[in-house]
């Protein structure tokens, strides 16, 4: 799952779990932990609009995503590590099995190129020189 696409899940996941009176406050916290790091890094890019989409995107996330989308990809929050610490520590309150699974793990250095992938075990990928033989 690429970044952007989790954090969307986790918004989605966060605000439907969040609604529900038996979630436990963890969730709740979570859920508000990561609205309260877009909102900052909203702030901090001067991405107003970006404030706009995630508050409307609770009321109607079908609506909503594309332009949330857009925003995060412009705010570059899909780079913020604490963003994305954020969403999967949410994902795995709200889904702790998939989480258990390793659905929700993101690992990216240095990254040039991306591929999307849904039910990869072990993914390597290597850019550049490849490693001279001695």
């Amino acid at each position: 799952m690429d970044p952007i696409s989790l954090i969307i899940a986790a918004l989605v996941a966060g605000a439907a779990a969040a609604a529900q009176e038996t979630s436990k406050q963890a969730v709740k916290d979570a859920y508000g932990g990561l609205k309260g790091l877009l909102k900052r890094r909203f702030e901090q890019k001067n991405k107003p609009e970006g404030e706009v989409a995630l508050e409307k995107h609770e009321e109607k996330p079908e609506v909503w995503a594309p332009p949330l989308k857009a925003t995060l990809l412009e705010a570059a929050a899909d780079k913020d590590e604490e963003i994305i610490q954020a969403a999967q520590k949410l994902m795995a309150l709200v889904d702790p099995q998939q989480a258990a699974l390793g659905k929700f793990i993101l690992q990216a250095q240095n990254v040039q190129g991306v591929v999307q992938a849904e039910r990869i075990d072990t993914l390597t990928q290597n850019f550049g020189n490849p490693p001279r033989e001695k």
